[in-house]
């Protein structure tokens, strides 16, 4: 019998790096978590405080961290403390208990062991375990026990890393997988993907095989750090960390654990001599040079009188040397090629040292990924999945060898001396040419089993745009795409670099209005970019500003602004779904949104003083009219002044979507946040459908703003310059102050006065123009477009 399964309480049980941010990762959904560990052994009976130090320690060694385990401080009221001994009971009355102590096989026994006594039947119990095999730890415990009990191996950091894997026993009850695999999507987040109990599971068994034959290889053909990182690194799709500033982050010290495991536990793996520890490897864990948390690894940061220099490790000499920029003929031909697919293929084929790398190095992955299936997966979408959340690539092993083309890929290993498995070879014989294809908007795999494509489990509730854009485009410039979602919603795309908004954008942004008021019922304005936009097109606004051509720079300015309004006052709902970076520009386009579905990892912020400029396309009215909105009597009025011009005047960004609301980017009561990332679009449209089934009317423009005129003036001037009698703020800070204050105090109005959109929007728009016309504000554009630094002139 189903029995309808919802989580409100989970116990952690251990506290360490893993547990407490696992914690802190569930206290961001609001759960109610009670996060327990030993007792030191120096513990003063009756005395609370001394019985849990160790967990309040951990806890508030997490909290403090950066980047920070939890959206906001005040969720972290959502976690109570306790030890094993005395509050062990106390787990009868939560619904998910989560094992997360040290990697030792009996520890974990005896945890489970007085799990077993307090626990209620039915309650989910799992482990956190990278390593250690699942069957082994329910050895000894319960039927139910068992039936309730399988892995859930986070990554970490738990908050940022998005993959986990799911993996059971042939005792777990079906119905508790399929539960574990939907609330890790769509509650926490996460990549869920069921995986094998076999040794590493998925992301580590392919992703410490990818980093191993990397440091083999690296040895081998005389291939220096800051080379492989710079081959290894977005160039590919992968993170800026690439593959040896990774290993510092983690540590050597885990990933020679994880390989030594994976050379003892996978004697059959074709490739176990890869496992193997390379000689200058093991004098690092000798010489303790384990990376980041003992200080120096593959990097080592050296503070000097000009700031902190960086070295590197020669591997042949073991002794670090300045590092090196370095560069690849292959890797300067591919800059101005932006799609990642049609760049895989240029680097592949390239004759210079990175091509070598690239086909020694991918065509052995293609190889080893495909010989484990199905060892440690049924599916390949699993494995591709599994490397995109836990390793932050942008295409996986199958989606990198569909980049390149499979047939004509298995010819090139076999010349390299690479064979994929068998399966391969049957699927591209039956005519099936890729491990996936588009269909009817849905992402479908090549199943092997059934040698069908199939839909990949879990995606039906998914709108993505990758999906769609091919089929529903209906509209498109350079900067832009406006797409059909369907119900009669449109969604509109930026894919210029970083998203920057220009000309091109604010064309889409109009046009895809124009045909919502025409023909549809609503848009929504989002995209699948690494980040949702940084801002407006700074180039652009240098490029008049040098040229002193300040009145199309006026006019530019003021096509901004009312595309702003524009969106809040049309006829049809606007929804905007922002997620990573909304900065500038992109941060004005949520505040005129009819509403904002926002992704929970979303760092926004009106930035424009780092480059000498206040914001203005609307952001400093919209603050404004906002403040407006909150104004109290009396003293309140000018500390909600405050607020808002230090949020503007100290280029806040929000560490999360939680945070933003706190910052008064997103507004309470009307804005809301999604966890799951391929979640934010449909619910976006869910939003603009519910706003037009209401009956969404046109706003008439506000004429009833309250600005405090010469009171907040007047504080917003003494302030900058006790700021500056500090040393706090420099000379030109204090003139941008200066006009932040005037235009969010409407001006030097002698007494509190309402006052329209417009008025604000012409005095905002002034000041920017006046700001792009000092010296100094160029030289602050000049210092970001140039090495992308904020420059304090």
């Amino acid at each position: 019998m189903n029995v309808k399964r919802t989580i409100k309480k989970v116990a952690v049980l251990g506290s360490g790096v893993m547990g407490s941010r696992i914690a802190c990762h569930f206290a961001n959904i609001g759960i109610e978590v009670l996060l327990l560990d030993m007792m030191p052994k120096d513990a003063v009976a009756n005395d609370p405080k001394s019985k849990n130090k160790l967990v309040n320690e951990a806890l508030t060694s997490a909290l403090k961290s950066n980047p920070s385990p939890i959206y906001s401080k005040n969720f972290a009221k959502n976690i109570s403390t306790g030890n094993f001994d005395d509050d062990m009971p106390k787990i009868s009355n939560y619904d998910w208990i989560i094992e997360v102590v040290v990697e030792r096989l009996d520890i974990k026994q005896k945890v489970f062991e007085q799990v077993e006594k307090y626990r209620k039947p039915g309650t989910l119990i799992t482990s956190n375990t990278s390593g250690i095999p699942i069957h082994l730890m329910a050895e000894g415990r319960s039927e139910d026990f068992k039936k309730h009990f399988c892995g859930t191996h986070f990554f970490n950091p738990p908050r940022y890393l998005k993959l986990l894997e799911i993996i059971p026993t042939p005792d777990t009850l079906p119905e508790v997988v399929d539960f574990l695999l939907h609330f890790g999507e769509k509650f926490l987040g996460k990549t869920t993907v069921l995986a094998k109990d076999t040794p590493a599971f998925i992301g580590n068994r392919i992703g410490v095989f990818s980093i191993m034959s990397i440091l083999h290889f690296a040895d081998k053909n005389g291939y220096t750090i800051d080379e492989i990182d710079k081959l290894t690194g977005p160039v590919i799709g992968h993170p800026k960390s690439a593959t040896f500033r990774t290993s510092d982050v983690v540590g050597l010290d885990t990933m020679v654990h994880v390989a030594n495991g994976l050379s003892q536990n996978a004697p059959n793996d074709e490739a176990k001599e890869l496992f193997q520890i390379p000689e200058f490897v093991t004098k690092m864990a000798a010489n303790n040079w384990l990376g980041s948390k003992t200080g120096q690894g593959f990097y080592r940061k050296e503070k000097g009188s000009g700031g902190n220099q960086f070295f590197t490790l020669n591997l042949k000499t073991l002794e670090y040397e300045p590092s090196q920029k370095v560069k690849f003929p292959s890797l300067e031909t591919t800059k101005t090629i932006d799609n990642l697919k049609d760049r895989m293929k240029v680097l592949f084929a390239a004759k210079d040292r990175a091509g070598e790398f690239y086909r020694s190095i991918f065509y052995q992955l293609f190889a080893y990924s495909s010989n484990r299936i199905p060892e440690i997966a049924d599916e390949l979408y699993k494995i591709d999945a599994a490397m995109n959340a836990g390793f932050g690539w942008e295409m996986g092993p199958f989606e990198k060898w569909d980049a390149l083309g499979v047939e004509e890929t298995i010819k090139a290993m076999e010349a390299q001396g690479y064979k994929p498995a068998q399966w391969v070879y049957d699927m591209v014989q039956i005519g099936a040419t890729s491990f996936y294809k588009i269909q009817d908007g849905k992402r479908l795999y090549f199943d092997i089993n059934t040698k069908t494509y199939q839909l990949i489990p879990g995606t039906e509730d998914f709108i993505l745009l990758d999906n769609i854009r091919e089929t529903n485009t209906i509209w498109k410039n350079s900067g832009t795409t406006i797409t059909d979602i369907g119900d009669g919603i449109l969604n509109l795309e930026f894919h210029t670099k970083m998203n920057t908004i220009g000309s091109e954008v604010i064309e889409g942004i109009n046009k895809a209005i124009t045909l919502a008021e025409q023909s549809y019922r609503g848009l929504v304005i989002s995209n699948e970019g690494t980040n949702f936009s940084a801002g407006a097109n700074v180039g652009m606004i240098f490029m008049f500003a040098v040229e002193q051509e300040f009145d199309e720079l006026n006019m530019v300015i003021k096509a901004f602004q009312n595309t702003m309004m524009r969106i809040r006052y049309s006829s049809i709902p606007v929804v905007v779904a922002p997620h990573q970076m909304a900065l500038g520009g992109g941060c004005e386009l949520c505040l005129h949104a009819d509403k904002v579905v926002a992704h929970a990892e979303l760092y926004m912020g009106l930035v424009e003083f780092g480059v000498g400029l206040i914001p203005g396309g609307g952001g400093t009215k919209e603050f404004a009219l906002r403040l407006s909105d909150d104004l109290q009597d009396g003293d309140v009025e000018l500390n909600n002044f405050r607020d808002r011009f230090l949020t503007i005047g100290q280029a806040k960004v929000s560490t999360s979507a939680e945070e933003a609301f706190e910052l008064g980017y997103l507004k309470k009561g009307r804005d809301l946040v999604v966890i799951s990332r391929n979640r934010l679009l449909s619910e976006a449209k869910k939003q603009c459908l519910l706003l037009a089934d209401e009956g969404y009317v046109q706003p008439l423009q506000r004429k009833n703003i309250k600005v405090l005129g010469k009171q907040a003036l007047g504080l917003g001037y003494v302030g900058a310059n006790t700021m500056f009698s500090g040393n706090y703020i420099s000379e030109h800070d204090v003139k941008i102050s200066q006009k932040l204050a005037y235009v969010l105090a409407g001006g030097d109005l002698s007494q509190p006065t309402l006052v329209s959109e417009d008025y604000l929007l012409t005095l905002e728009r002034e000041a920017f123009v006046s700001l792009c016309a000092e010296r100094k504000t160029l030289e602050r554009i000049q210092s970001i477009l140039t090495g992308g630094k904020v420059l304090r002139n």
